[in-house]
């Protein structure tokens, strides 16, 4: 039988996203055998997150500064915004280096299942971005779930009175599929044939 302390801390790591209960035991006795070395760098890094680590008020991504990197790049075209789901999505995208415009992290997607409604997500921003002015194509970059396509679709019809030009990632994405997963290859040729919504 293991401690508590161990028990508590393979119970908190198998919660994390594609660890379960046999990886998270793993990790921890790979944790134990190298508690000198490799954990006080996994704590520092953990604090250093906990302290420096803020949300973009602009496009919601996850930074050390307000404007984020992205958003404060003066290279970068303002006049192509990318929505997408989560801040996961934002950062397979930007890996890929395809996309040279901004983007607007919705926090989610509309799920009558979940009970998920349009003003749980940043919808009324990106609807406030556009009013503005200054840009001139948006790119729905949803997952390709009936969920993700319901968001695009209820975003493409808010967006109908504005001067914008409303294209979606091609439809080669798998069924199912998600962003934060696929290959660079299969989101330059998903990017690359976007098409208007119509």
């Amino acid at each position: 039988m293991a401690s508590q302390e161990i028990e508590t801390l393979t119970s908190a790591l198998s919660r994390l996203p594609g660890l379960g209960p046999r990886s998270a035991r793993r990790a921890v006795l790979w944790l134990i055998k190298r508690r000198e070395t490799a954990l006080p760098q996994l704590l520092d890094a953990l604090d250093a997150v906990r302290e420096t680590l803020i949300e973009c008020a602009s496009c919601g991504n996850v930074d050390t500064t307000d404007p984020c990197g992205i958003c404060s790049d003066p290279r970068r075209d303002a006049r192509s915004l990318c929505v997408v789901e989560d801040v996961a999505d934002l950062w397979a995208l930007d890996r890929a280096h395809l996309f040279t415009g901004r983007y607007h992290v919705l926090g989610g997607r509309l799920s009558a299942l979940d009970g998920v409604r349009p003003e749980d997500l940043t919808i009324a921003g990106l609807i406030e971005r556009v009013a503005q002015g200054g840009i001139d194509e948006v790119v729905l970059a949803t997952n390709a779930t009936l969920e993700g396509q319901t968001t695009a679709h209820y975003i493409s019809e808010r967006l109908e009175n504005h001067p914008v030009r409303i294209t979606q990632l091609a439809h080669g994405l798998p069924v199912g599929g998600e962003l934060d997963y696929l290959d660079e290859g299969t989101l330059a040729q998903a990017l690359r044939a976007r098409r208007p919504i119509s």
